[in-house]
């Protein structure tokens, strides 16, 4: 008998140990959130951090797809044909554009001893395979940059993913002018959201002019008249009502063009040399230098209210140097540049500024480029240099409004004749440049919902021209948009569900 319950005893501790070791086993490790953000100043730490998950390290077999093993080459050609066939006169499969990378699974040489490449990439399509010709292409993507640009950060960059107080949207989004914040076209575009997709209101919160959304304690310190023209007075109401109708709400910060500022601090306008006057687009708007680090902190600062107030994301618009005719006007304007820096380690740099002073306010930063900088090898004299951007914020918002394209580009004669080619385009390239670094910002587009009589051979742009747009991005897998008309008024039809 005795020998029975031993046997017996026996078998549980077998199977409870078997047990618990299952359990162990199966168990799923749990998810680490840390903030990537240093720890904030004393003067800071009254504002609570939530803990939000790092972008994970790519894996070994992705960092393969952006150019991490030794078969990887960069196309150094300004765009170059993928053939089927190891052959000038084979059929083109494809258009690549300068820095892509590709994975070379094949060598060999033609008739003429001329070496070809066979490569594999992943592109709208899926996996593709075709030929190139080897000598446009480099081992080294750093072979392709000037001196300016290889001083740029292209490292993996720690960004929060998802703040989990401040859940990441797919956003499709109109912009409102701080009128439209500020009087009863508000209701009416939150009833238009109501029967569509638009999920985001994007709001000038300081505009073009300068000018504030709502009166800042920024405004009053660096640009005090700023505060004058603020057409909202109770910004928490305002916050109310578009999270009651739950609006995602990103906050439009024009960084460097600001008639007010320089009226206040006329030392820090970008000048011409010779005259000594302030430089003016076609607008006749005072640049102020984006080498400006007091105005850095002034954007800065209202970013933070603006986030304190309740928005849910910063974007910046206009973060760049304004156009020079391609850089032909720098010999004679004086940008204030008194640290050393380029055109696009300046932008690059305020942007990351600005990331580390709002992360640990739960928000996500965005920044606008022009839509042909996904396009372009450099930063357009802009300096908006797509990789550098797009590597240090959370999304990149080209503006991709066919009107805004010169005749030819993409070999459309009139791109606003054409706003679907255009927009698929300038997608593809984009969506392209971003596989270049480790760590890119999400693409959210915007897109024209406007009229363009200015330009010979424009069309009307209605629903139809709306949607070939969204179609156009979304066969790139481009998911996020935002409709861009100057007086509110959208093509209601185009965002139907």
């Amino acid at each position: 008998m005795k020998g029975k319950r031993l046997f017996a005893v026996i078998i549980m501790f077998l199977f409870v140990l078997t047990f618990a070791a299952g359990c162990i086993y199966n168990q799923t490790t749990p998810a680490i959130t840390t903030n990537p953000i240093p720890v904030p100043s004393d003067e800071s730490q009254e504002t609570p951090v939530s803990e939000a998950p790092e972008t994970p390290e790519p894996a070994e077999e992705e960092q393969d797809k952006q150019g991490g093993n030794e078969n990887t080459v960069y196309i150094s050609a300004s765009k170059l044909k993928v053939r089927e066939e190891a052959d000038t006169s084979a059929k083109v499969l494809d258009n690549l554009i300068k820095g892509t990378a590709v994975n070379v699974v094949e060598e060999k040489k033609d008739e003429a001893e001329k070496l070809w490449y066979k490569v594999g990439y992943d592109n709208i399509k899926g996996s593709v395979e075709g030929w190139i010709a080897a000598e446009y292409t480099v081992k080294d993507r750093t072979e392709l940059l000037d001196e300016t640009l290889r001083k740029l950060d292209f490292s993996p960059q720690k960004k929060t993913f998802v703040y989990p107080v401040n859940p990441r949207v797919e956003a499709r989004g109109i912009y409102l002018t701080k009128y439209s914040a500020s009087n009863d076209r508000l209701d009416r575009l939150i009833e238009m959201s109501k029967r569509t997709k638009i999920n985001t209101f994007v709001i000038d919160v300081k505009d073009d002019k300068g000018h504030m959304l709502f009166p800042t304690k920024a405004a009053e310190k660096y640009s005090p008249d700023a505060n004058k023209y603020a057409t909202v007075k109770d910004i928490a109401s305002l916050m109310k009502k578009l999270k009651e109708n739950n609006i995602y709400a990103v906050a439009r910060i024009v960084s460097f063009k600001d008639p007010v500022y320089t009226k206040h601090h006329t030392d820090r306008a970008i000048i011409y040399k010779d005259s000594g006057k302030p430089f003016t687009n076609s607008d006749g708007l005072i640049w102020a230098s984006a080498y400006d680090r007091t105005l850095w902190e002034y954007n800065v600062e209202v970013s933070k209210e603006a986030a304190e107030a309740g928005f849910n994301e910063i974007q910046f618009d206009y973060v760049r140097f304004p156009a020079s005719n391609g850089g032909k006007l720098d010999k004679s304007l004086d940008y204030r540049s008194n640290t050393g820096e380029s055109k696009p380690q300046a932008i690059q740099n305020y942007l990351m500024y600005a990331r580390e002073q709002l992360s640990p306010l739960n928000v996500y930063i965005s920044a606008d480029v022009y839509g042909l900088v996904g396009s372009v090898s450099d930063d357009m004299s802009l300096g908006q240099y797509w990789e550098a951007i797009s590597n240090v914020v959370d999304y990149i918002c080209p503006m991709m409004y066919p009107s805004h394209y010169a005749n030819n580009t993409y070999g459309l004669p009139v791109p606003d004749a054409y706003p679907y080619e255009t927009v698929f385009h300038s997608a593809k390239d984009s969506v392209a440049r971003n596989k270049n670094i480790e760590t890119p910002a999400v693409i959210r587009s915007w897109i024209q919902d406007f009229t363009a009589p200015w330009v010979k051979g424009y069309i009307k742009y209605s629903d139809k021209q709306v949607e070939d747009q969204i179609r156009a991005l979304e066969e790139n897998g481009v998911k996020e948009y935002l409709l861009w008309n100057a007086g509110n008024k959208y093509s209601e039809g185009a965002v139907v569900y």
